[in-house]
């Protein structure tokens, strides 16, 4: 279906022929006979001896293979002296075809060994989805490869999308999409159910689409498929990057041109020998034959056309690019064709996507400061930084170049910040057993703040043991198990932050508001900074200390993203 997002949710349905209750598996069927499945084909990889006849399709290699060809027809039917002449007439043409063997099979190996790009786009599809379907009761886990247009389709946190969906309804306050993967954007997207009028909008401007191989970051919804297989904006990319046609590069245009040129004198000189010599064929040291005559001379001029024809050069080349992707290959860019390399050296000016690719796509708690002394207008802090940079929940926290124990006690603030980066969050970290490393499930920057967690270990909680997706998540279900999270304020643009009301899992009193978000929106509602457990009265120029080293952490040499924290002690439960 063509722009569904100019269109409304009810248009959308009425389009598919579907209701509330989704697709009956009559329309189902049907859906899946005109559409087909809901994934992307595999790509054929090609044969061997594909490979091996594309390393040949070269003028220079091609002149040469003639060379040998004909040395060795030569060889052949030559009238030999001895063994010894006989072998070593059958010396030239084998050093020859030796040494294109060992061209082609370097070219061989290396793409044999270089990662698909296409292929690579596969990991993004996703194998389950929820679904509702009529007739039947609730919501329907089913491969998503056997999703259909029309189908409705529930997605909430750390859900990657499994077809290109219309949003119908959202269930929680906001629904946040991570959909780097598709567009570069560093931050996810709020999405909404309106209905987009522009019909030239860009993937960016379409606000009410989810997209085949994005994640949810925050957030429940509910959307109508409308794009299954190639027929979504993943699918349109991996069918462009099978169709492109790819060019030469200047290392190989000049290698053509420079055997266009070197075969064109090699045909002039062995043609200009062969013909002076035609007075000569009659010689009697060729026994007086016309015949052996102009076939010695022949030998000669196909002599002078090998001694012409540089032989290593094709091998030089080849063990010079199969050296620069080694060297590439340990910094973990794979190169896919060997004379790729020399066009990355003819670069001058490169447009690259940042997300992902000059960045890795993932954020870490770097540094983080609370209050040490506050005084009238004066106000000190703690600053400390943390080791880490991926996901990984290993890492230490410093104060002063100095390694900090945060479950000692000395900073209680730190057990606040904990408890915190732990309940104030939708999302989680998860140990990808295929890749062997950590990976976000929901927002990156909440993501950040549960790794923060992991690394402070404030309970002391024993790690040893453990599998490696346990150790994600050990030190926050600790936490957790503290306290009862009884509903939460979902961030929003308008609040800059984002609050969980939780009480403690022993009973009692002691209800607090966590929340976290934009330092600016969280200072505006405080009136009190804790000081080693104490509150104390936050002053004008108290606020505005707290504000400046919050923009020097933003605008200094490593332009950190800054959030502020709170815990909210509560007499009694808001009104919900």
């Amino acid at each position: 279906m063509e722009d569904a997002h100019a269109k409304s949710a009810e248009e959308v349905q009425r389009y598919f022929n579907t209701g509330p209750d989704g697709l009956t598996e009559t329309q189902v069927q049907q859906n899946l006979e005109k559409f087909g499945p809901n994934e992307m084909p595999a790509e054929e990889g090609k044969k061997l001896w594909e490979l091996i006849l594309e390393q040949f399709d070269d003028l220079l290699v091609k002149i040469l293979l003639l060379a040998a060809i004909i040395s060795f027809i030569l060889a052949l039917f030559e009238e030999h002296e001895d063994s010894t002449s006989a072998v070593t007439a059958f010396v030239e043409p084998f050093v020859i075809l030796l040494i294109l063997i060992a061209n082609a099979t370097v070219g061989v190996w290396q793409e044999r060994n270089a990662e698909s790009a296409i292929e690579a786009l596969k990991e993004y599809e996703p194998e389950m989805a929820k679904v509702v379907r009529s007739g039947k009761h609730g919501i329907q886990m089913i491969r998503a490869k056997e999703l259909v247009p029309g189908d409705l389709v529930e997605v909430s946190v750390g859900d990657k999308i499994p077809a290109d969906l219309r949003l119908v309804k959202i269930f929680s306050t906001t629904i946040r999409i991570d959909q780097s993967i598709l567009t570069g954007e560093s931050v996810s997207v709020i999405k909404h159910t309106d209905t987009v009028p522009d019909s030239r909008a860009v993937n960016q401007d379409k606000k009410n689409c989810l997209f085949s191989g994005t994640n949810v970051a925050s957030g429940k919804a509910r959307g109508i498929v409308f794009g299954t297989g190639l027929s979504t904006e993943i699918g349109k990319i991996r069918t462009e990057m099978a169709e492109t046609e790819s060019e030469k590069t200047p290392l190989q245009q000049k290698l053509d041109e420079f055997g266009e040129q070197l075969s064109k004198v090699i045909s002039v000189i062995c043609v200009a020998v062969w013909l002076i010599n035609i007075g000569h064929f009659n010689d009697p040291a060729h026994g007086g034959s016309w015949l052996k005559g102009a076939i010695y001379y022949f030998k000669i001029a196909v002599a002078l056309a090998v001694a012409a024809i540089p032989e290593g050069l094709p091998a030089v080349i080849t063990t010079c690019l199969a050296l620069g992707t080694r060297r590439m290959a340990k910094k973990n860019a794979i190169v896919r064709s060997l004379p790729s390399v020399e066009t990355l050296g003819c670069t001058s000016v490169i447009c690259s996507d940042k997300t992902g690719t000059l960045t890795t796509n993932q954020m870490s708690v770097s540094k983080m400061f609370i209050v040490d002394k506050a005084a009238g207008n004066d106000i000190q802090f703690n600053e400390f930084t943390i080791t880490g940079s991926t996901y990984e929940p290993s890492g230490q926290v410093f104060h002063n170049q100095q390694q900090v124990n945060c479950s000692g006690g000395d900073y209680e603030a730190l057990t606040e910040i904990a408890t915190i980066c732990s309940m104030c969050n939708d999302s989680a970290v998860d140990y990808n057993e295929a890749k062997r490393i950590y990976e976000k499930v929901g927002e990156a920057t909440e993501t950040a703040l549960v790794v923060l967690a992991e690394k402070m270990n404030v309970y002391n909680t024993p790690k040893s043991g453990l599998s490696p997706r346990d150790l994600g998540n050990v030190c926050n279900r600790v936490i957790q198990q503290k306290w009862k999270k009884e509903f939460t304020l979902e961030f929003s643009r308008d609040r800059k932050s984002m609050s969980s009301y939780c009480v403690p899992s022993s009973g009692g009193s002691g209800a607090k508001m966590f929340v976290k978000g934009a330092p600016e929106g969280v200072l505006n509602r405080c009136t009190h900074v804790r000081v080693n457990g104490q509150k104390v009265p936050l002053t004008p120029a108290m606020t505005q200390r707290i504000v400046d080293q919050c923009v020097q952490y933003g605008t200094g040499r490593d332009t950190l993203r800054c959030l502020a924290s709170e815990p909210s002690t509560l007499l009694c439960p808001p009104a919900t």
